[in-house]
């Protein structure tokens, strides 16, 4: 069994930025009002079931819309950035439905949205707000994928890292953050997107000292990574 600490919430720095890694998955930056989620795929299912693919119940966009109109009413944030793959592609933002239209468009009234490009949605949705392919603010950057070097101070999501681990309560698993002193990870925020284990090479090779994860859900918890990593 991993050893780890059970958290409400965890505070932390990143390059000075004072930041909050939520629950739900979501990022908050109190001294910015700014507030990050990563990899919403935003009409996942409308996708697969027009290329084929498996079919899911059509929910699952409207629950990520919930989950993101909860985060935005919790903080009243001043700006807001969409980590790239808002959309499962670009033809799901352009074919949203009215309604779901007319929710995302009062999220954004009175705020700065970012839209941060995603290699499922290369392009503008044509939804309002600002489409860019990374944005600075400070000592942050934010961006879909992480680099592989120069990645101080960067917050990128595009993996959906997730971690299984035995707890006395039995085996979880749920999505995580994974962190290092120089950058961070976000998990997939919205409904029906998997997820990569938190141990897999794509990820640790991108992670160096003091790497972690922190698993989300209504007690979130630590887990050390690489070689820090013990057993209980």
């Amino acid at each position: 069994m991993f050893r780890f600490c059970i958290l409400m919430s965890f505070k932390f720095q990143l390059q000075g930025a004072e930041l909050v890694a939520c629950s739900t998955g979501a990022l908050w930056w109190p001294e910015a009002r700014l507030l990050t989620v990563a990899d919403l795929h935003l009409g996942r299912a409308e996708r697969l079931a027009r290329r084929g693919g498996t079919l899911l119940p059509p929910y699952d966009t409207m629950e990520t819309l919930a989950r993101l109109e909860a985060a935005v009413l919790e903080f009243d944030p001043r700006t807001v950035v969409c980590l790239g793959d808002s959309f499962d592609d670009l033809a799901a933002a352009h074919r949203l439905e009215d309604g779901i239209r007319a929710r995302l468009s009062s999220l954004l009234l009175g705020r700065r949205w970012v839209w941060v490009e995603g290699n499922h949605d290369p392009g503008d949705p044509q939804l309002g707000g600002t489409h860019m392919a990374e944005l600075a603010r400070g000592p942050l950057t934010f961006r879909h994928i992480t680099h592989r070097t120069g990645g101080r101070g960067e917050v990128s999501g595009h993996f959906h890292p997730k971690m299984s681990l035995t707890t006395r309560a039995g085996r979880i698993t749920r999505p995580c953050f994974l962190r290092d002193r120089e950058r961070l990870i976000l998990p997939a925020f919205g409904a029906y997107t998997g997820g990569l284990d938190a141990r897999d090479p794509a990820l640790t090779r991108r992670l160096g000292l003091g790497a972690e994860a922190i698993l989300t859900g209504p007690t979130p918890v630590r887990v050390p990574l690489g070689p820090t990593q013990q057993t209980a």
